[in-house]
């Protein structure tokens, strides 16, 4: 059995901790069947081949692709382009990928579509989503509740669907919260690894990351804990599932 690469896009090591165990929580792998890469410590070979792997997932991150470039920190700089790197790889061979959050934004850049921050912003917490018409005969998405709530928090956003991407779950505040390319490239704006306490942490790490005012961050706390959040991470499971 081939492993899942995990590449996570946090410098924050308990946020990317909590991150990686909430990815094996919720898809049901465990670190036997995963290769954890953290781009902020650590360099991708550049020879590698996606296909060495069942799976790449991808993580989020306090960085954004529409940023422009004189503004990102080295680091930033550098996360960014290792996993832009690898992107002809999977869409040309439409491998199986799962970008979460920024994973989309690479996603679509990578695809030509616009990302910005133009419109689209929503706030951090639980969202209410449904599945397109499309959406309800993916099979990640098939016969799950046509309306469900799901964990977001983002300063960019998917502007226009992409050339050749279907679209597959959206919601008012932001219409791209899932998109697939091809057969098995897959993003959601959503995270669909996180659950409460997750975003509870996220919410405390970074408070002065302006994504909200942070006099708010109890309210946002106790707005995560109030939702019933379980269908995104049957989405990851599934994914998991389909190519383990």
């Amino acid at each position: 059995m081939k492993p899942f690469l995990i590449l996570q896009l946090r410098p924050e090591t308990d946020a990317a901790d909590a991150e990686f165990a909430s990815m094996l929580a919720r898809s049901g792998l465990d670190t036997s069947h995963t290769h954890r890469v953290r781009l902020d410590c650590e360099t991708l070979a550049p020879e590698l081949d996606v296909s060495d792997y069942a799976g790449v997932i991808v993580g989020g991150g306090p960085g954004c692709v529409s940023d422009p470039p004189e503004t990102k920190s080295p680091m930033d700089a550098q996360i960014e382009a290792q996993v832009m790197a690898l992107m002809p790889q999977i869409t040309a061979r439409d491998h199986p990928f799962m970008g979460c959050c920024y994973g989309l934004g690479v996603l679509a850049a990578h695809l030509g579509g616009e990302v910005s921050q133009a419109q689209y912003g929503e706030p951090v917490g639980p969202s209410a989503c449904r599945l397109t018409e499309a959406g309800q005969a993916d099979p990640l998405t098939a016969d799950l509740p046509k309306a469900f709530d799901a964990f977001v928090g983002h300063k960019e956003a998917v502007q226009a669907l992409p050339p050749g991407a279907v679209h597959l779950v959206a919601s008012d505040p932001c219409p791209f919260q899932m998109i697939r390319h091809g057969q098995n490239v897959y993003a959601t704006q959503f995270h669909p690894e996180a659950d409460a306490p997750d975003f509870e942490q996220r919410i405390r790490i970074y408070k002065d990351h302006g994504y909200f005012p942070p006099e708010t961050a109890d309210d946002l706390i106790a707005a995560c804990h109030a939702a019933e959040v379980t269908v995104p991470g049957e989405i990851l499971r599934r994914f998991a599932e389909r190519y383990g």
